[in-house]
């Protein structure tokens, strides 16, 4: 056992991405079968950060991240981010859908939208529903591993790759469009900086994820059919990445600067034998 825990220890990256491919896609041997309707269990990666912290910094370390998702006391600004910025390029995206030719959402189409927030409570706090549960392991334990000794630009490539191969069985089954490889870049920019920016809150992370997924994914985009809605996923790629861009810029020094303080080495919870 003492092996197996020196190994995850000096592993810890690694270990973790396995475990969370393993947790979240065995759902698509069930879905491949006609046994259930979803590719990927969301919940994997932040069981997979669960383990791993559990292993190679023990109760603490578990304790750490847990805070990180209760953590809601930040400024109203980032609550407005993570609240009404996924609505907005969700919006601006479908208008200039419109604006290139697809026909315009109907009054019953768009007096739905207090839908949005039924749905966005409901992907929010049930773990197999969307994407907010993923973010506990992204945010929460990935981006701390991968920020040791690298700027937080850098850091971003290795995080988008595991990302989107994490997307593989939501690209195959059709739940996801292979667009969205292009707009990770722009979300995992954009998440990364709401995190770091809100005091490491996992929540708000969440949140933002939720919102999105409600108002993109219910609302916005089933508004669209056929050649409109290719169109509408690569506007929002092309809003996304935009705003992205924006971040990037207005804060490129503290993109590209090292701060070997923002991270910690794990506290190993067993002594190698």
């Amino acid at each position: 056992m003492n092996g197996v825990f020196t190994f995850v220890r000096r592993h810890p990256l690694g270990v973790f991405v396995v475990l969370t491919y393993a947790l979240s896609w065995w759902p698509s041997l069930l879905y491949v079968w006609g046994l259930s309707p979803i590719g990927v269990a969301a919940f994997g990666p932040f069981l997979a950060a669960l383990i791993v912290l559990g292993m190679t910094e023990g109760r603490a370390g578990v304790k750490t991240l847990l805070r990180r998702m209760v953590h809601w006391r930040v400024g109203w600004q980032w609550w407005l981010v993570a609240l009404v910025l996924p609505i907005l390029m969700s919006g601006i995206a479908s208008y200039l859908t419109v604006l290139l030719g697809a026909p315009a959402p109907n009054a019953a189409q768009l007096g739905a939208w207090p839908a949005i927030f039924a749905t966005f409570v409901l992907r929010l706090l049930a773990p197999g529903l969307g994407g907010a549960w993923e973010e506990p392991g992204w945010r929460g334990y990935a981006v701390h591993r991968l920020e040791m000794g690298r700027s937080r630009l850098w850091a971003l490539l290795p995080l988008w790759i595991i990302i989107v191969v994490w997307h593989i069985p939501l690209f195959l089954t059709g739940d996801a469009e292979w667009v969205d490889i292009l707009n990770m870049v722009g979300g995992v920019i954009i998440y990364n900086w709401l995190y770091h920016r809100s005091g490491q809150s996992v929540l708000l992370v969440m949140v933002i994820h939720a919102m999105n997924n409600a108002a993109s994914g219910e609302f916005f985009s089933p508004m669209f059919t056929g050649v409109y809605s290719v169109q509408q996923a690569w506007m929002r790629t092309l809003v996304w990445s935009v705003v992205a861009a924006i971040v990037l810029i207005a804060h490129w020094r503290w993109w590209t600067k090292t701060e070997e303080h923002q991270v910690e080495e794990p506290r190993p919870v067993l002594k190698a034998a």
